[in-house]
């Protein structure tokens, strides 16, 4: 459970090798006229998989839940109706084989048993079922969004705990089973997608949803007050610590809390301020991908774009700059740091217009 074809069009391939366009809007249409649709035809060509398998190259070609999900929200938000069916199509035949309705966590290619491991990821659970909800708007098909309802019922039922040392506040647990004992509950607060969870809280009724994306917004700034957020906590009855077996570090988890947070409208977060002081330290054309959470100290390093996109992000939103050192997309980037960069610019036209790419 501790997860961490090239360009086929001229047009996508002249902007990740060539920068941004002059005109680069600030809205999105549905017809594919977009600044964005090029860069969503690169992601797909090299990513998904004409069965709608979101294939993680670099993870044993496996597809996870949350790859699904992210593929989904993606091919969602730029009207791709086909490639949208196709991941929900796929995920449902192959990932939707719980006796509830959540997604069993990871599809092996290279197993005789493809799903050895039923077990969910909450995560990959709450961005199909906001993918769902997206879908069904965009798409006018309602029954993805009674689909996503089921998926919020038993998230809420099966995947939700109260914190040791505050028994009236609900955390999301990562996961049905391992994550849990007595008095104690292992949290991962990259897990919390505030905008995600807020939407799947209204569209089900489910308002503990809701409580939960507080909760973690809560939780995270009682954690950046001290460092940065780390990849995993555990929670007990005297308070949050690190968690036996899991990384402490600032990596590959956390370094989507920022874009999470700005996404969801928590720019000002102390979360995202502290995340962008220790990125920007990191030498140039270069984004730090793991951090020490206690003292901010760099250890390791990507030149990945999708990395370095979060990292001016954060920088941005921290400083209330007008433009941001976003670099182009580059199409020959791994699913997960293609993926973050899709993610980055989805949220940049969102909620921090001034933050346009430069």
């Amino acid at each position: 459970m501790k997860r961490r074809a090239f360009l086929n069009t001229a047009a996508a391939a002249s902007l990740c090798q060539f920068g941004w366009p002059a005109a680069y809007a600030q809205t999105l249409s549905d017809d594919g006229t977009q600044p964005l649709w090029p860069l969503w035809l690169a992601w797909r060509d090299r990513h998904l998989d004409f069965s709608g398998r979101v294939i993680d190259e670099p993870q044993r070609s496996a597809s996870h839940s949350e790859g699904q999900g992210y593929g989904m929200v993606l091919a969602a938000k730029m009207g791709d109706g086909d490639a949208f069916r196709r991941m929900a199509e796929w995920s449902d035949s192959n990932l939707a084989i719980r006796s509830d309705n959540l997604l069993a966590w990871r599809w092996l290619p290279d197993t005789p048993e493809r799903v050895p491991d039923l077990n969910n990821a909450s995560d990959g659970d709450l961005f199909y079922a906001w993918a769902l909800l997206l879908g069904a708007e965009k798409f006018g098909t309602a029954a993805w969004r009674e689909r996503a309802r089921g998926i919020a019922a038993d998230l809420v039922d099966k995947c939700v705990a109260m914190r040791p040392d505050r028994p009236d506040t609900p955390v999301l647990l990562p996961a049905e089973y391992g994550f849990q004992s007595a008095g104690s509950v292992i949290f991962n607060p990259s897990y919390i997608m505030p905008v995600a969870l807020r939407d799947l809280a209204i569209a089900s009724g489910q308002a503990q949803l809701e409580q939960v994306a507080q909760s973690g917004l809560a939780l995270m700034d009682q954690i950046a007050a001290q460092g940065l957020v780390p990849d995993w906590l555990e929670l007990t009855a005297d308070g949050p610590r690190p968690a036996d077996g899991f990384s402490a570090n600032t990596g590959y988890e956390a370094i989507r809390i920022p874009l999470y947070l700005i996404w969801s409208g928590n720019a000002s977060h102390r979360a995202v301020l502290g995340a962008a002081a220790a990125m920007a330290q990191a030498p140039q054309g270069q984004a730090a991908t793991i951090l020490d959470s206690i003292s901010g100290a760099i250890l390791e390093t990507s030149r990945d774009a999708g990395f370095r996109a979060i990292a001016a992000l954060a920088d941005c939103a921290a400083q209330g700059g007008k433009g941001a050192a976003i670099p182009p997309f580059a199409a020959d980037q791994p699913y997960y740091p293609a993926t973050l960069h899709m993610f980055v610019l989805l949220a940049q036209i969102k909620v921090l217009s001034s933050c346009r790419p430069i």
